[in-house]
């Protein structure tokens, strides 16, 4: 079957699912917006990627990203008016070993201190300071600089910042009081800016036979 635009299978509260509209909208890539709620997947977005996680992304030629680097990786590659893949100081690589510590590291701490219900044998206190502990780190890396990797914004800040602001938002007040005056900083910059508003618009739930919505 034949597309006019890509396919993209979303939620908008999902970190993983933000970070590929992120990508996408600064790349200036069109593609129809499938909005899910994950507790009622479609059959269609199953068929696709069996593992039922969002996002997943069909090309026009018919190939399907289900990670959201690759994703992220896919738009800028082709259009990277923002320079996200050409990071001020370092490189790509090191971008990517950064965000892959917060995939697999930090991740696994984020769910247990945010979602106490799936995990109730678990002390969500250890989860919130074995996280936190990720975040001394990238307070320290912004002192001298106002991004990650810079001072300009580039793949990394726009991979990392929605968990660091689903972290946040868990317990706000406490979040604020802790000693991470250029991360919170840094986060205060991504939620205010026109592109995260952008990618936090909300759409009706998507169904086969809906009208056509375009990100």
């Amino acid at each position: 079957m034949s597309i006019t635009y890509p396919i993209l299978y979303s939620f908008r509260r999902c970190p993983f699912a933000m970070r590929a509209r992120l990508a996408l909208i600064v790349s200036d890539r069109a593609c129809e917006l499938r909005e899910v709620v994950l507790r009622d997947k479609p059959q269609e977005m199953l068929q696709v990627s069996p593992k039922g996680t969002v996002p997943i992304l069909i090309d026009i030629d018919g190939r399907i990203l289900d990670e959201s680097i690759d994703i992220m990786l896919w738009a800028l590659t082709q259009y990277d008016p923002e320079k996200w893949l050409v990071p001020e100081t370092g490189s790509i690589a090191e971008m990517l070993e950064l965000i892959a510590q917060f995939d697999n590291g930090f991740k696994y701490h984020l769910d247990r201190y945010k979602y106490p219900d799936r995990y109730p044998e678990i002390d969500t206190e250890i989860h919130r300071t074995e996280g936190s502990l990720y975040l001394d780190k990238l307070n320290e890396k912004l002192r001298t600089k106002k991004y990650l990797f810079g001072n300009r914004v580039a793949l990394a800040d726009m991979a990392i910042a929605p968990f660091i602001r689903q972290f946040a938002h868990t317990d706000r007040d406490w979040f604020n009081s802790q000693s991470w005056p250029y991360l919170q900083t840094w986060l205060s910059w991504f939620i205010d800016s026109e592109i995260y508003n952008r990618v936090m618009k909300k759409y009706p739930k998507w169904e086969s036979g809906n009208p056509t919505v375009q990100l």
